[in-house]
């Protein structure tokens, strides 16, 4: 196919540099500098794809980030694929493969096009709601085709080859968008030496200055830019970010910017190059120099292939060297789209009508166009385009004064190009972004920013300031401001110099009249990738949904990768006059991150693979490796599961460590246990908020055991806290729990309690803890230390102590989680290794053992302990795992949850209680998570008393033991229960304590 739109000459392209393509299987050729849309248009491809809803024939309408329609699949392998690129952001490179994400076998010639011309009028706004409820039966059947007919385009099946990044930036300021506002705020700022990032998502900086016809400084608009853009890269403190789009605006001024660093290339980067790049900045200040986006005229058939905005067909006609059509009717409210006519003339093309929706309209354009001899047809509108699968024509008509209906007589002009402008719509996204309410402006026909907390500026045609001279003006003042806002003097700098544009003020008009009704006439759409039209909007508005919350959600206005950039203000417009409001009594949607489409490579970046949840080893870990331990992942940490001898079973080890552990020296790796340092003068009073028992009185040398709960009431983190200093306090935490614990502290502190003086460090990586246990664990310490006094006098259970040991200073807690008189020695993590080998050493002569998480859990069990998110598990409260030891009601300040523990339904009599389970059977072991009953035989489903939480051998018992949880289980001790499992045995059980060795805990005291 040859490029048969392709102008000889012009444009910014390199006519000399083809690139070769496939499209839909097709060969096609380019130019560097093209867009993929350009290059088709260029070949005179008018088809792009299918709508969502009505499988009607889409083409390309826009030039840039708004473009609805042309969604293309990329990727020469399945591995590279990518789903939902606009071909107008895609710049053309050697060997591209694109493809329509919809349209079956051939968009041309899609097997579903019969319901856009046939069921479409049996597809209104919520049809799917009403039609698919019924029979309940069919959902099945209905959910599999309505999953197979949704969606565009499809992700690859395999792993994605390609290299991502974050980085993180900060920015004295940040300007978005590289428009005539976006350059002239960055050149009045550069000088100041602050640092300075201007992005944009063009692959060319430059924006609307790279097809415009002004004169800059006495220069072409576009050669303006390119020498703005030279100064500003001489600048060391600016950086220059091009094809990389500002997704995201967030609190305190944080914007996330997606770089496509060599989509531009090919569709896979080369090896050791980053494809694409997450900058999250943290800027001073922030200028929105985002532009505006052409509002297209919403009337009849205004979706056919060959109807495209004014904007568009001038930016390729200039920019890129193409006329996608021969003969061009041009519909406007407003002066600007007069460019697009003139263009299309001077490129040798027939326009054959301006069609000028005013009723005396007097600009300078409409002058020059009269002056050109070009047809210009005022007070009328195109109420309806013709063809099929390509405009060949349109209707006519005189309209009245205010746009609401046809007055005139309709009359048929032949054309196979039809451009409107309903005028500009300020691209005021980001400013939403951070919760700021967008204000209605009747002079700018359109929503502009408004109020906001953020240190935060704009500039141009965000501001509704559409003219040339007025962005360039606004630019430099606030590039200016920005940059003084930020702490730099810098001298004032004029804005750059054009000739000013006499334009006669623009209509506002958004829905064109036709001799039919809304309902009763050809479609007039709104939304073009949605499929939501006029008449949709229309009857969501009579089914009661008043809100344009309400009507976007029901009609699916301004979903999709779209984000309502052409479409809302019509709709709004179109709800408003609906409801016999005005559009700023009907409001405005509020937009939301992203701004386009951001791949999932460029969120995640590096963290993928092994760098996903990274692996955390303690300082012991090389020794556990060459002591043969075998791992488990526990909170990110590879703790040592058990550490098996040749020959044994998993069962024989956990026989052997348990039973050394209690009838000589255990040593356990305990440095993975949370850690969280807690000072300041109310660090007191905060940990007896968020315990549940009191902290008033804890005295500097002990240690208390804590619960955490939920507003909920519910448990979700235990263990026990030191007092090292009158204000100064040492929390530990399970393993898996302590980033969460420490995220929900800062929460508090923050958003509840904010007056308290406090402060929390994570310092779990600091510590290296070894924890020996059992009969002779005093003996082991004793070869170790001088200066710490161990009878159990001087150093008492929930003690701690300072001194040194092995000769590095530690800290010493007297704390048992086996039930055996136990030590947990911390020293700083550098030291570990060589403490912990220095303590094997000691131990020697008492067969010290060292035990993994497993023969932790069966000790443990052994004395009832519990392990949280094992034996609770987010529905639990302290009373019914029998802690309500650990409740103080009486604390002078209410504890988080103490409310949530006395709502209705945890103080019922039948909840579920933490019980003890003994097996009639000695050696059966009951599977964790096996649901106990009454009556084994009862017919399925049978009713459920509840479930074990934890269940081992216990070779010190001789028996298996196990716990869980059993409604009114404290109240059923020594009543039996059953517990039928999936292959048929049932296994007899006794409830009992959950404490089934040293029920008086002697062991750990002496």
């Amino acid at each position: 196919m040859t490029q048969k739109n392709r102008l000889a000459s012009g444009g910014r392209i390199d006519h000399q540099r083809p690139l070769n393509f496939t499209y839909n299987g097709k060969a096609l050729t380019g130019f560097h500098g093209d867009t993929v849309a350009s290059a088709l248009l260029a070949n005179g491809v008018d088809i792009v794809g299918r709508s969502f809803k009505y499988s009607r024939p889409r083409g390309i309408m826009a030039a840039g980030a708004e473009e609805p329609n042309a969604l293309l699949q990329l990727g020469a392998t399945e591995a590279t694929q990518t789903p939902n690129v606009r071909a107008t952001q895609q710049d053309l490179f050697e060997g591209l493969v694109a493809s329509s994400t919809n349209g079956w076998p051939s968009p041309e010639n899609d097997a579903m096009g019969f319901v856009g011309k046939v069921g479409a009028r049996f597809m209104p706004p919520g049809f799917y709601y009403k039609t698919f409820m019924f029979p309940q039966s069919m959902w099945g059947t209905y959910e599999k085709f309505i999953r197979k007919a949704a969606g565009f385009g499809r992700s690859s099946l395999e792993s994605d080859v390609d290299v991502y990044d974050n980085i993180n930036q900060h920015a004295d300021v940040l300007i978005v968008g590289a428009g005539p506002a976006g350059l002239s705020a960055a050149l009045a700022a550069a000088k100041s030496g602050a640092r300075i990032i201007l992005a944009d998502e063009q692959s060319e900086m430059g924006g609307s200055l790279l097809d415009s016809p002004a004169l800059i400084d006495g220069q072409p608009a576009d050669e303006w830019a390119v020498s703005a853009i030279e100064e500003l890269s001489s600048f060391d403190n600016v950086m220059l970010l091009s094809r990389s789009t500002v997704n995201g605006y967030h609190d305190h001024n944080f914007l996330t910017i997606h770089e496509r660093c060599t989509d531009h290339v090919s569709d896979c980067a080369v090896n050791g190059q980053i494809r694409q790049r997450m900058h999250r900045v943290r800027a001073k200040w922030v200028v929105l120099a985002t532009g505006s986006h052409e509002r297209p005229l919403v009337f009849g058939n205004n979706d056919i292939p060959g109807v495209m905005l004014a904007s568009a067909v001038s930016t390729y006609i200039r920019r890129y060297a193409v006329a996608p059509g021969n003969k061009l009717v041009l519909m406007t409210t407003n002066d600007n789209a007069y460019q697009a006519a003139f263009d299309w003339a001077d490129a040798g093309h027939e326009v054959v009508a301006i069609v000028d929706t005013r009723a005396n309209p007097s600009g300078a354009c409409v002058e020059a166009a009269k002056s050109r001899g070009l047809k210009v047809i005022i007070g009328s509108a195109v109420i309806e385009a013709k063809g099929d699968k390509r405009v060949n024509g349109v209707l006519i008509a005189g309209i009245d004064e205010v746009g609401e209906k046809v007055t005139g007589s309709v009359e048929p002009y032949d054309c196979d190009i039809l451009a409107s402008s309903g005028g500009w719509s300020p691209a005021i996204h980001l400013s939403c972004h951070t919760g700021s309410r967008p204000v209605w402006s009747d002079e700018v026909i359109g929503f502009v920013p408004g109020e906001t907390v953020q240190k935060q500026l704009s500039a141009g045609a965000i501001n509704g300031s559409f003219s040339l001279e007025s962005c360039l003006k606004e630019g430099t003042e606030q590039g200016l401001i920005a940059i003084r806002n930020a702490g730099f003097d810098i001298e004032d700098r004029s804005a750059p110099k054009t000739a000013p544009v006499n334009e006669d003020r623009a209509m506002a008009l958004f829905h064109i009249p036709h001799t039919k009704s809304t309902s009763r006439g050809p479609k007039q759409f709104v939304d073009f990738q949605n499929d939501v039209t006029a008449s949709a909007i229309e009857l969501a508005t009579r089914e009661g949904f008043e809100s344009i919350e309400h009507v976007k959600r029901y009609t699916a206005m301004g979903f999709g990768t779209d984000q309502g950039k052409t479409g809302n203000i019509n709709g709004m417009a179109i709800a408003a006059k609906s409801l016999n409001k005005s559009i700023p009594e009907t409001g405005t949607t509020i937009f939301r991150p992203n701004y386009t489409p951001v791949t999932f490579g460029a969120i995640t970046g590096r963290n993928v693979g092994e760098l996903f949840d990274p692996e955390r080893y303690t300082a012991i870990h090389r020794w556990h490796v060459e002591q043969g331990a075998l791992f488990e992942d526990v909170g990110q940490w590879k703790r040592p599961w058990y550490y098996p001898k040749a020959g044994e079973s998993i069962q024989d080890t956990l026989n052997r460590e348990c039973t050394a552990t209690r009838e000589s020296v255990g040593i356990l790796d305990a440095s993975t246990l949370g850690k969280i340092d807690i000072q300041g003068k109310d660090a007191r009073e905060f940990l007896g908020r968020v315990y549940t028992n009191a902290w008033a009185k804890l005295a500097i040398g002990k240690c208390r055991y804590g619960l955490m709960c939920g507003e909920d009431g519910m448990v979700f983190d235990d263990g026990v806290t030191a007092c090292l200093g009158e204000n100064h306090f040492l929390m530990t935490t399970t393993t898996g729990g302590a980033a969460r614990v420490l995220s929900w502290l800062e929460i508090y502190h923050q958003t509840e309690w904010p007056e308290m003086e406090v402060y929390f460090n994570s310092v779990t990586d600091h510590w290296s803890t070894a924890t020996i246990s059992g009969p002779n664990a005093r003996k082991v310490l004793a070869k170790l230390t001088d200066d710490i006094e161990l009878d159990a006098e001087s150093f008492k259970f929930m003690d701690w102590h300072t001194g040194t040991v092995a000769g590095v200073p530690a800290r010493v807690f007297r704390i048992s989680f086996t039930g055996e008189l136990s030590y947990e020695i911390n020293v700083s993590a550098n030291y570990g290794l060589a403490v912990w080998e220095k303590i094997m050493e000691a131990g020697s002569e008492f067969n010290i053992t060292p035990y993994g998480t497993e023969s932790m859990h069966v000790l443990r069990a052994e004395k009832g302990f519990i392990i949280v998110g094992q034996d609770t598990d987010g529905s639990v409260h302290p009373h019914d795992i029998n802690h309500g030891w650990a409740v103080v009601d009486s604390k002078p300040f209410s504890f988080i949850g103490k409310r949530g523990m006395k709502r209705a339904d945890c103080v019922r009599p039948n909840r579920k209680q933490l019980v003890g389970l003994k097996t009639k059977v000695p050696d059966a072991v009951i599977p964790e998570g096996a649901q106990a009953v009454n009556d084994f035989e009862q017919p399925v489903p049978m009713d459920m008393l509840g479930h074990v939480t934890s269940s081992y051998y216990s070779a010190n018992l001789g028996r298996s033991i196990a716990m869980g949880m059993i409604k009114s289980g404290l109240s059923r001790i020594g009543e039996t229960v059953y517990y039928p499992l999936a292959d048929g045995r049932v296994i007899e059980a006794e409830i009992c304590s959950p404490v089934f060795y040293d029920p008086k805990g002697e062991r750990q005291r002496v």
